[in-house]
């Protein structure tokens, strides 16, 4: 940091406050992509943080480029354009980064959209730190309401259904593990087969800052895994069903059979395309295009909702949970629909009486 020199003001002998310049740490990086990697590597971002991270400055990527950014499909191994890191500088950005934005968020929900907005303002809170970048262009927009959703948990007979579903043994193992381990769905398929721990049910993880922890899961899964693995050392655990693309990272390659690191894009749609009508029970399967099924974060959320009806204590859940706080655990404290039907049906004198 340089300091520009204190000037004595005419007149009456008071000084003017030295006014701080901040210099880079490093040089700038030529282009808002190399600038995203060295965010990711250089601000600690854990690996299993990192792929969504990266989605969602992607996407930021095209609205500092003064684009709308794309959706759908498109969305998927998008790559943001060329332009300089220092570009996000121009005054003119915020108030057509503002409307871009707007009209992006009215098209998605408010949870996905604060988490974004969250993602991109701790970048650049990281680049003006090195001294890349002075602004923030995103300044004026502000976070969408978020009212809580009570509905989240799925009931136990949907989680039975769920097991009951014709798909592949790749799906049953992840959503069984996400299930039983009730970890979030990017940690689960960041994991590699060398991470982990199957006579002890459990498997490593890092977390944001290099941190070693530990994501554990019962019978179910572990009787899925070996037939999973089918007898690979290495590589990632979950796999698409071909060989990975040139120029995929070789972190994300099985080093067995050539094929790439299933991603959590594919994972989530998959998920929701086959649980549609699990989600929607009194809906024709002929209208199963135009509805939505369940997201992968409902497992996790489910799981801990049913630990919680079932008596796990709080330390527990934090453990399960691995929050940092256990002011987080608030939202599972809520019984789900099943949980106060059942206490209900419970002390209802009706039903007591019928049953003397």
């Amino acid at each position: 940091m340089s300091v520009e020199p204190v000037n004595e003001l005419k007149g009456g002998g008071a000084l003017r406050l030295p006014h701080a310049r901040v210099m880079p740490m490093s040089a700038p990086p030529a282009t808002y992509a190399t600038a995203v990697e060295r965010y990711l590597t250089g601000a600690g971002i854990a690996k299993s943080s990192a792929r969504i991270y990266r989605i969602s400055l992607t996407t930021w990527g095209w609205m500092f480029a003064g684009e709308r950014a794309p959706t759908g499909p498109a969305r998927r191994g998008a790559t943001p354009p060329l332009f300089a890191v220092a570009a996000m500088d121009d005054p003119m950005l915020p108030e057509v980064l503002a409307e871009l934005a707007a009209t992006r968020a009215d098209a998605m929900d408010a949870d996905t959209v604060n988490r974004e907005l969250s993602i991109a303002r701790k970048a650049i809170g990281w680049w003006q730190r090195q001294g890349w970048i002075e602004c923030d262009p995103t300044v004026g927009i502000e976070r969408r309401p978020a009212p809580p959703d009570r509905t989240k948990a799925l009931a136990e007979n949907q989680i039975a259904a769920l097991w009951r579903l014709d798909v592949a043994l790749r799906e049953k193992t992840c959503w069984k593990m996400l299930y039983e381990s009730a970890a979030r769905a990017d940690e689960v398929l960041c994991l590699n087969v060398e991470d982990l721990y199957p006579g002890d049910k459990r498997g490593r993880t890092l977390a944001k800052g290099g941190a070693t922890e530990w994501i554990h899961w019962q019978s179910g899964t572990a009787q899925l895994l070996p037939r999973l693995i089918a007898g690979r050392a290495r590589g990632p655990l979950f796999l698409t069903g071909r060989k990975a693309p040139a120029g995929t990272p070789t972190l994300d390659v099985c080093p067995e059979t050539g094929r790439a690191r299933l991603s959590y894009r594919r994972a989530e749609e998959i998920f929701e395309e086959n649980t549609r009508l699990l989600a929607n029970p009194l809906a024709s399967p002929e209208d199963i295009e135009d509805l939505d099924g369940f997201t992968l974060h409902r497992l996790r959320h489910s799981a801990l909702i049913h630990d919680a009806e079932g008596g796990t204590s709080t330390p527990m859940l934090l453990a399960r949970s691995r929050h940092a706080s256990v002011r987080s655990l608030e939202r599972y404290a809520r019984p789900g629909v099943d949980a106060v039907a059942a206490h209900l049906a419970s002390r209802d004198p009706a039903a007591r009486r019928a049953h003397r």
